[in-house]
């Protein structure tokens, strides 16, 4: 079926018109004759069946339809030429589309990321929040890293680290304490999670307590969420250790008590059946594989 699109000439001079209020700038930016400039037009509003511009002797003004419109059309042609601009940049480039939860890219992969372009210059890792499972044939990603069960339709698992979460806070709430015994903790304000709603009973349950208030609390989105509020002292968290390894090397955390519970998730990294013969994808993988498995030798997980 043939499509209901104007010509790219007529949004072209449409969009440039609009943009200088002037058929006669349109015209100079384009290379184009005035009159040219105003057939793409006229045909434009003739196509559309809408006036887009108000014409007077003092020269052309755009109606409140034209305005929209030419918002619309500046972000798409925008657009088609950053992409345009990235083809023809590429001459032979790798790149790879990579879904990420919000926490880990920021905090664990983005820091590491550095060795994998000195080892591979080659290949352009472009990086997107995504917390949730999708269809891959729905989207331009071509791998993701999300954290749950691996049970992801058409992928292929590559499992990463689990959280081992431990509580943390500032160290005014210690109180001049090395650490807290787990009834200090409960007493405190727990900072709750919004997808680990029950992080904290199992965290309690693992020493055999079950404090009335685990459920209690602010919940906050993102694990980034919740290291700002304990690091402004608003409660204590229970945070993976990898996910703020800044924070507790410059003490704005400390951690409460070292005891840790491992959650019922873990993060994988996932790639479409359809991909896993990219070798843009083998190179990422087996570095982030690599990267992963060096991490938990460090950490002795």
């Amino acid at each position: 079926m043939r499509r209901k699109i104007p010509s790219t000439a007529a949004l072209v001079a449409f969009e440039s018109a609009a943009r200088h209020q002037s058929f006669t700038k349109a015209a100079d930016e384009l290379a184009l004759t005035q009159s040219a400039v105003c057939r793409q037009i006229a045909g434009l509003e003739s196509f559309l069946g809408v006036a887009l511009f108000r014409r007077s002797r003092r020269g052309v003004k755009l109606t409140e339809a034209g305005l929209s419109y030419s918002r619309k059309v500046a972000a798409q042609l925008d657009a088609v030429e950053r992409d345009t601009r990235a083809m023809m940049g590429q001459q032979g480039a790798m790149s790879i589309e990579l879904a990420v939860v919000p926490t880990f890219g920021t905090q664990w992969l983005l820091p590491r990321l550095k060795e994998f372009q000195q080892r591979h210059p080659e290949v352009t890792v472009n990086l997107s929040s995504r917390t949730r499972p999708f269809l891959f044939a729905d989207t331009e990603f071509d791998a993701a890293i999300y954290f749950g069960d691996a049970d992801w339709s058409g992928t292929e698992s590559h499992f990463l680290m689990q959280e081992n979460s431990q509580p943390v806070c500032h160290p005014s709430l210690l109180a001049g304490r090395s650490q807290l015994d787990a009834a200090a903790i409960a007493e405190l304000p727990l900072l709750q999670q919004t997808t680990r709603p029950y992080a904290w009973r199992q965290w309690f349950n693992s020493l055999g307590l079950s404090p009335a208030q685990d459920l209690g609390g602010p919940r906050y989105e993102l694990f980034s969420m919740l290291a700002q509020a304990a690091s402004h002292a608003m409660g204590v968290a229970l945070i993976p250790p990898f996910l703020i390894e800044r924070e507790l090397a410059d003490g704005r955390l400390v951690v409460a008590l070292p005891h840790s519970c491992v959650g019922e998730g873990a993060y994988y990294l996932m790639i479409p059946e359809r991909k896993v013969e990219s070798a843009a994808l083998r190179a990422f993988r087996d570095w982030l594989l690599e990267a992963a498995r060096t991490y938990r030798t460090d950490a002795g997980l």
